[in-house]
Formats: structure tokens, C-alpha cells, sequence
């Protein structure tokens, strides 16, 4: 185990709100090891920028994580030239070009359907009836698992990050994580049925037709499930409600003084739906006058990197027109997120625009309230618009 300062935190206080304990360990132990998450954590923008950089050090690869046990050992859990091979496979369905010519067009029919569907009814809660199945159908089109229901595709989701997230150990969360990926690899097996054809842009058919072994093919697919439904969901769901809770934020967009993807950007740096990265130490290594034995389990804490005041001005609040330059919401290094352009494309550009654009009215009914530390999101966002 590290040397680090031990700093105990009450886990169900951490998860309902991670930030004061983080905002304290950054003041005061930058570098601690949390007993009750058997992990020693790195919470100043500055080291965790620099060490996810650092593979050799933090690595990735991880036999016994969680995630390689309930999931499969997809790219993430991988280093250096498999994990660039595997990226490399996946790349052709989630490229800049790819979301822009192929997935753009589909997410706004999806989501115009949705919404015609959504906006007799006068009021909805926005995670459930909006956020959810714009995230699902989005999802199910990247990855090729059309057999899915969007209800489906966001249940087996939330399994497998409870499952990642589970450091207590929790049975019934670990067998609900096995049922879900069980019922992945069902679909995948249809998905696998199907002729393959030219036009086919999913994640199934780029990584199948770059020869990706079966259980890499397996191991990434329930990788991009994990990160692709949950977090676009919340990002969507959570990044409405901050605008409509600071209404100075949302006329700003409205006059042009700034835009969806700054305002997207801003809440996935506020609030952080990805909150950290575990990696495991490599080889002894000193950090900050910090001491790291091998197989120690470290996580970069991405929520406190995105809040550390010698970065951010007032950076616990919600300012759509700050510099974000510094903000590391989708990582740094060889593991910044394969699938960004994916999620700046369904979010700022479709699902954001799309919603205030066709709900004239829009505003909360309700408080909203947030949950989680390693993914954080609203419960729930009740909301009601005009007829």
C-alpha cells in the first residue's frame, strides 16, 4: 500500500456528494489513501493530468479489476500497442467524420421522434422519458445491437457501471452485472447474425471486420455500453436542469453569446458524470513525495481535477463561458475517451437544441438531486413546457 495520508470518508455522504471530501483532500492531502474505497486517490488537476499520462507507473492494466472480471479485458484495461491496435479497430465508427456524415443524421430522426411523441403530454421527468431513450437509440445504432430496447440497453448499462462501481462487494450488485452482460452477449450473437454489409458504421461491424478476437469484440462493445448510455443520459439530463436552475446561462445561449457544446462542456467539467479512473501501480514509483508499492490500486479523480482552484475560478460554480481548456471531463493521455465525438454530437448538437427548440416553455417542477461519485448523474429532472 502507498504511504499516503489515510482519510477515512462515509461512503453514503460521499456518494450523494464526493465534492467537500474531495475539496478537502485537495486542500490538505492531495494524495490519500481512502480506506473504505481501498484505493489511494489523486485529486489535484496536476498530478492526475500528468500520471494518466504515466502508463508505465498508473497502468491500465488491470487482471483482477472489476471491470476485467464482470466485463471482459476491453481497450480500456489494456496499455500501449494492444490497446492502440483495438482503438484503431474501433475508430472507423466513432471518427469526427463518421458521427458528422453517418450518426448525426440518425441521432436527430431518433430524437425528433421522441420528441413528437414526448411533447403532447405537457411534462415529463426529462432522465426517463427523454434523456434515457435518446442515449439508448443513439447507442444501440453505434454499436450495431438493434435487437435492444432502449429500456433494455439502459438497464444492462447501469448493471454493469453499479457492478464497476462496486468496491464494497455486493453480491446482488455483481449478479445483476453477470445477468446483464449475459443478455449483451445475446444480442451481440444476433447482431453477429446478420449479413454485414458496406454501409454497416457500427461498432460491431468496424471492430468484427478488423478481425478483433471474439472476446476483445465482446470486451469493448459492453465497454462502450458502460460509458456510452449512462453518461449521455445524465450529461443530457443534467446539463438542462443546470440551465434551467442558472436561467443568466441559458439566455446567453439564446443571444449567441455562447453555445450548446460550451454549455455541455462546462457541466461535464462541474459535475463530473465520469468522476475517476482506477489504474494499478506498475512499478514503485514516487509521486509528490508519496510512495507507491506495486499492484497498489490508485484512482484519478477527474471530479476533483475538474474543480482544483488553481485551475478554475469559482470552480464549484456553473459558468458556461469559463475557459475549459484545462478541463480533463473525457480524460488525458493514450485513454482520452474513443467515444467524444460521439457524445459532443448526440448532446450539444441533437439532444440540447432539439429540446428547447421544440418544448417552448421548458422549466423544473421539482428538485432535482444528484447521485454518485464514480458516475454521477440526476435521478431525476421533472419538468414541464408549454402547449
Amino acid at each position: 500500500m502507498s504511504n499516503a495520508p489515510v482519510v477515512p470518508v462515509d461512503l453514503a455522504r460521499f456518494t450523494t456528494d464526493p465534492y467537500p471530501a474531495l475539496a478537502a483532500m485537495r486542500a490538505d492531502a492531495p494524495i490519500a489513501f481512502v480506506p473504505q474505497l481501498g484505493a489511494t486517490l489523486l485529486t489535484r488537476r496536476t498530478d492526475v493530468h500528468r500520471e494518466e499520462k504515466r502508463i508505465d507507473v498508473f497502468s491500465s492494466l488491470q487482471p483482477d479489476g472489476l471491470m476485467t472480471r464482470l466485463m471482459g479485458e476491453n481497450m480500456m484495461r489494456k496499455d500501449g500497442a494492444p490497446h492502440q491496435a483495438e482503438r484503431r479497430a474501433l475508430f472507423p465508427a466513432v471518427s469526427p467524420r463518421t458521427v458528422a456524415q453517418h450518426w448525426k443524421p440518425l441521432f436527430q430522426a431518433d430524437c425528433a421522434r421522441i420528441l413528437e411523441d414526448l411533447k403532447p403530454r405537457g411534462a415529463c421527468d426529462l432522465v426517463r422519458d427523454y434523456a434515457m431513450p435518446v442515449s439508448a437509440e443513439a447507442l444501440k445504432r453505434v454499436t450495431g445491437l438493434l435487437t435492444m430496447t432502449a429500456a433494455e440497453m439502459d438497464g444492462v448499462s447501469q448493471a454493469m457501471i453499479d457492478g464497476c462501481a462496486n468496491y464494497s462487494g455486493d453480491p446482488d450488485v455483481t449478479a445483476r452485472c453477470h445477468a446483464a452482460t449475459a443478455r449483451i452477449d445475446a444480442h451481440i450473437d444476433a447482431g453477429l447474425a446478420r449479413h454485414a454489409t458496406p454501409e454497416d458504421m457500427s461498432a460491431l461491424a468496424v471492430m468484427r471486420a478488423a478481425g478483433l478476437p471474439q472476446a476483445s469484440l465482446r470486451a469493448n462493445i459492453k465497454l462502450i455500453i458502460s460509458g456510452g448510455q449512462n453518461e449521455p443520459r445524465d450529461a443530457i439530463a443534467g446539463t438542462v436542469w443546470a440551465l434551467l436552475d442558472h436561467p443568466a446561462q441559458l439566455e446567453l445561449i439564446r443571444t449567441g453569446h455562447a453555445s450548446w457544446a460550451d454549455a455541455f462542456a462546462e457541466y461535464a467539467r462541474w459535475m463530473s458524470p465520469i468522476g475517476m479512473s482506477p489504474r494499478r501501480v506498475a512499478r514503485a514509483d514516487r509521486v509528490a513525495g508519496i510512495d507507491f508499492a506495486p499492484e497498489d490500486r490508485v484512482f484519478l479523480m477527474f471530479s476533483a481535477a475538474n474543480r482544483d482552484p488553481e485551475w478554475f475560478d469559482a470552480p464549484d460554480s456553473f459558468q458556461i463561458r469559463r475557459n475549459l481548456q484545462p478541463a480533463i471531463s473525457f480524460g488525458a493521455g493514450p485513454h482520452f475517451c474513443a467515444g467524444a465525438a460521439v457524445a459532443r454530437s448526440l448532446i450539444a448538437d441533437v439532444a440540447l437544441p432539439m429540446l428547447f427548440a421544440r418544448l417552448p416553455g421548458l422549466h423544473l417542477t421539482g428538485p432535482v438531486t444528484l447521485h454518485g461519485w464514480a458516475f454521477r448523474g440526476p435521478r431525476a429532472v421533472p419538468v414541464a413546457w408549454a402547449g
